[in-house]
């Protein structure tokens, strides 16, 4: 394969300063009236979305899904079952509820009359009449001891997207009942609209503890060490805020917020880190504060911009799912980095002009900028030894990265996706309690009953009978059902309803098998020599059907992330081979933290010490999720790193000594920002969320690997391999593709001639 030429050095040919240059050093020299805009622009957001921002909820819709179709079907012919379910459990341990039964009654009356409930079903029998023997199994809604029972209410909307000051109504039907002594429990999305109002405060205060400690310890400046934290708050409370703006015109998930302080604080202290050591470098190579703002800006400052396009492309790729839910989490993430970005160019240059000379005046220890390397006779630093060693031996360093990538990516291959279910929630939310209460009385299927719809308003009166009994015959036996009910027509006669139970909980493998087996084979095999359609809805139905979406565009969701980073990377630094080994090692790493998430979650290696009951499987957009997050944010360290041994290899001519060279001088600061980003994504896994819990965990293990074995080990290890073919690139794509430069700089370098092969 032809490679290209080695550069003959750097010309110097003068231009004029570039637009990032004349922005910082213009914010550093205007730091006032830049400051004073940042502010203005903070309270006004804030004012803003205070009077104007709307709220989150999970109520989405999946149109064209078997599920959503057989939940119109009811709706259209059986309002009043057609609607949104949730479970109020009731329980008492002392006598059965018979004995409350007025104040059942009571309470269920109540609870018809709230605004968006279709109807309240009572679960104990007329009174004064006998209890008819409980159903085998039993299923509910009246337990066989009588001591547990569960009110189904049937909401016009989906509970969980009221607000909460809905549940004042309901505290106030049930109220009777907790008076006799009763529990009162909320299950399902009613439960999930009582529980307590996140807070991220603790989580991002320990991220910011952790964060100055790094910084302190890795710079030993006090102001270097909290500039980077100040203006990543505020870039991401203008972030937050301009998304809860958003959120009035659009129906966001309620993880969104959470989703984009995390990515929001983590890449604003990166891109901030960036720049203030670049800043500081300047400053000690004699530089007065405005020039050393404006060249920070203008070539780490590129990088930045670079590496913000990157983490916002990734995330735009999450719209390819076609899922509104997943797309909007994407562009929750990525109003923060914009803002992270914005603040990195406009607001840390202002900053440092303000600070001028004095951002190491406050100091912890001497404080250091970029690592240099040592004059010609000294004695060399660890870093530089250690880039010493991984180019001597590049073979060892790259089959152990690769091995320790290999292990760490194991239980992937056993991956299980789908939903975590209220059984994994803390025992202080009341739809656990309720979720417990249920499975004890009826068994673990009972949270997560599926509808079975079977719509023959075009099969003939005369027939309807013989299918019927065809149905009721299949719906009989079926793998994985505890039991399912016979079938009964609605009001109009023109829809069969039955409802089946799973003998597993509904985040377990079963009941997504019996899902799939209603609808696949059981179902079209019941209606079979008639012109009827099936379906199954509910809950947990819409849970399978959206893990089937999800689980089938996964694989064009990575191809078209990796793709685009592949053509970001080729754009930049114009080495076809140096593209493909970006796309290849951070699709190894991304699978090296899907294994550690597998194991914490789904084998419950150290579950229960984040929080988590038992085993559960993994969320099925959090793959999704982890990929385009990390995919773009792992450029932040790639872009840093190639940047500067394309700096070196242009102006040396000398591919392993500009691995060397580079890896000496980042090696810090990717060190210290990898271990700030892993403290602020660990830091949300103290959260109640099981979902943002495992996004935490998952990012932060991500971050971790890609910033050591990959940045520091495979990396290196590979570019110093691939030599001077790590530039090659094909002339004729070379003359297609724009022109642009990782670090903006003072001159025009001269870019390696390329092979027109």
């Amino acid at each position: 394969m032809p490679s290209s030429q080695a550069p003959t050095g750097r010309e110097t040919a003068p231009r004029r300063p570039g637009v990032l240059r004349r922005t910082g050093e213009w914010c550093a020299r205007h730091f006032v009236t830049v400051l004073v805009l940042w502010v203005a622009a903070l309270a006004g957001l804030q004012v803003l979305q205070h009077a104007y921002g709307g709220d989150y909820s999970d109520d989405f819709s999946l149109p064209g899904t078997q599920s959503q179709n057989g939940l119109d079907v009811l709706k259209a012919h059986a309002p009043q079952a057609g609607g949104y379910n949730a479970q109020v459990v009731l329980h008492d341990p002392d006598q059965p509820l018979t004995s409350v039964s007025d104040q059942v009654s009571t309470a269920v009356t109540d609870l018809q009359k709230l605004p968006d409930v279709l109807s309240a079903q009572n679960p104990l029998p007329p009174s004064g009449s006998t209890p008819p023997p409980p159903p085998d199994p039993n299923t509910g809604p009246l337990s066989t001891d009588g001591k547990t029972a569960y009110i189904t209410v049937r909401f016009s909307v989906q509970p969980s997207t009221l607000d909460p000051s809905y549940l004042d109504g309901v505290d106030d039907a049930v109220r009777p009942l907790r008076s006799a002594g009763v529990t009162v429990e909320y299950g399902g999305s009613l439960g999930e609209l009582a529980r307590p109002e996140p807070s991220d405060r603790t989580s991002e205060a320990i991220g910011f503890g952790v964060a100055i400690v790094v910084l302190l310890i890795g710079f030993g400046s006090l102001l270097a060490a909290v500039l980077p934290l100040v203006t990543a708050l505020i870039c991401a409370l203008c972030g937050l805020a301009l998304l809860g703006l958003f959120a009035a015109t659009a129906t966001f998930a309620t993880v969104s917020p959470t989703l984009a302080t995390m990515i929001g604080i983590g890449v604003g202290i990166d891109y901030a880190l960036f720049l203030v050591t670049r800043h500081r470098q300047n400053l000690v190579d004699g530089r007065d504060p405005v020039t050393a703002a404006g060249n920070a800006t203008a070539t780490s400052g590129h990088a930045v911009l670079l590496s913000g396009c990157t983490v916002i492309i990734a995330l735009s790729g999450l719209w390819v799912s076609g899922i509104g839910f997943i797309g909007k989490l994407g562009l929750a993430a990525a109003v923060t980095v914009v803002t992270a970005v914005a603040g990195a160019l406009t607001l840390v240059p202002a900053v440092l002009g303000l600070i001028g000379r004095r951002i190491d005046r406050v100091r912890v220890r001497k404080p250091v900028a970029e690592t240099v390397p040592a004059p010609e006779g000294a004695e060399p630093g660890g870093w530089h030894r250690y880039a010493q060693r991984v180019e001597r031996r590049p073979w060892w360093f790259l089959a152990g990265g690769v091995v320790l990538l290999a292990v760490l990516s194991f239980p992937l291959l056993f991956i299980q996706l789908g939903h975590i279910g209220d059984g994994a929630d803390p025992k202080s939310f009341t739809d656990r309690r309720a979720y417990d209460l249920m499975s004890s009385a009826f068994g673990p299927g009972s949270n997560g009953p599926l509808t079975v719809v079977i719509d023959q308003s075009k099969v003939s009166s005369g027939d309807r009978a013989a299918l019927a009994d065809q149905a009721q015959k299949a719906l009989t036996g079926v793998p994985d059902a505890e039991v399912i009910t016979p079938l009964t027509a609605t009001e109009d006669g023109d829809v069969l309803t039955a409802t089946a139970y799973s003998v597993a909980a509904p985040q377990d493998e079963r009941t997504t098998s019996l899902t799939n087996r209603l609808v696949d084979d059981v179902l079209p095999g019941a209606v079979s020599g008639y012109d009827a359609s099936t379906y199954v809805t509910g809950t947990t139905a819409a849970q399978v059907d959206f893990l089937d979406i999800v689980s089938s565009r996964l694989p064009l969701i990575i191809a078209v992330v990796v793709g685009l980073a592949f053509l970001v990377i080729l754009v930049v630094f114009r080495g076809l081979l140096v593209a493909v080994k970006a796309a290849v090692l951070n699709v190894l790493s991304i699978a090296a933290s899907y294994g550690v998430v597998v194991a914490v979650f789904q084998w419950g290696w150290g579950g229960p010490a984040l929080g988590v009951s038992g085993e559960v499987p993994i969320e099925s957009y959090v793959p999704m999720m982890m990929f385009a997050i990390v995919f773009g944010l792992s450029m932040d360290y790639e872009i840093f790193l190639l940047s500067r041994i394309h700096e070196a290899w242009v102006r040396t001519g000398d591919p392993r000594a500009s691995v060397a060279h580079a890896l000496e001088i980042t090696a810090r600061v990717i060190t210290c920002a990898a271990l700030i980003m892993v403290s602020v994504f660990a830091a949300f896994i103290i959260s109640d969320n099981i979902v943002v819990k495992m996004l935490g965990l998952g990012l932060a293990a991500s971050v971790l690997i890609d910033a050591t074995v990959v940045r520091l080990l495979l990396v290196p290890a590979v570019m110093t391999l691939l030599g001077r073919a790590a530039w090659w690139i094909p002339g004729p794509l070379d003359r297609i593709l724009p022109h642009l430069d990782a670090e903006g700089s003072e001159e025009a370098p001269a870019r390696p001639p390329v092979s027109d092969a």
